[in-house]
């Protein structure tokens, strides 16, 4: 049965959505497609509050981004108390008097950009090497069922029936 579609199946399915509180109205083989679905049904004012996105055979993926070097951790770091060093210049310049409060927003922004690059760089040495990388980590499932209570079940398959692409 090929799922990869817009089109729903409606097979049968395990774990919480086979319980008796929700009933399986469609499947898709990604996140966007089941997200797309129920925003079909909201827009057709369905009481959505009925509805969930059940993801199965869930698994972690991290995807490697590029290589860290001392120098860009230095970087992500520098970026990173920069925003915390215009945040604390914000919150100080609200009490200076005058067209001070620009001066010590700058102080704040240069100050926690200094510091962070220092900690970004001690951060990465201190590791010796043992991570290298940066990557980001995200949660993939194998197929995501659109279900709903019951009460509602057979108007949910009957709407999402009317849905095209």
């Amino acid at each position: 049965m090929d799922t990869s579609s817009d089109q729903p199946f409606t097979g049968t399915t395990s774990g919480a959505a086979a319980s008796s509180e929700y009933r399986v109205i469609a499947s898709y083989r990604d996140y966007a497609q089941a997200q797309r679905a129920v925003d079909f049904m909201s827009d057709s004012e369905f009481p959505v509050e009925n509805l969930r996105i059940l993801g199965h055979d869930v698994t972690t993926v991290e995807a490697v981004i590029g290589r860290l070097t001392k120098g860009r951790a230095a970087l992500t770091g520098a970026s990173s108390g920069a925003w915390w060093g215009l945040l604390i210049g914000l919150l100080l310049g609200m009490f200076a008097v005058g067209t001070a409060w620009f001066g010590v927003m700058v102080a704040g922004l240069l100050i926690g950009t200094v510091w962070g690059a220092i900690f970004g760089f001690v951060e990465h040495w201190a590791t010796g090497g043992r991570r290298d990388f940066t990557s980001m980590s995200t949660l993939a499932a194998e197929r995501y069922d659109v279900v709903c209570t019951p009460a509602f079940a057979e108007q949910a398959a009957q709407l999402l029936a009317t849905m095209r692409g």
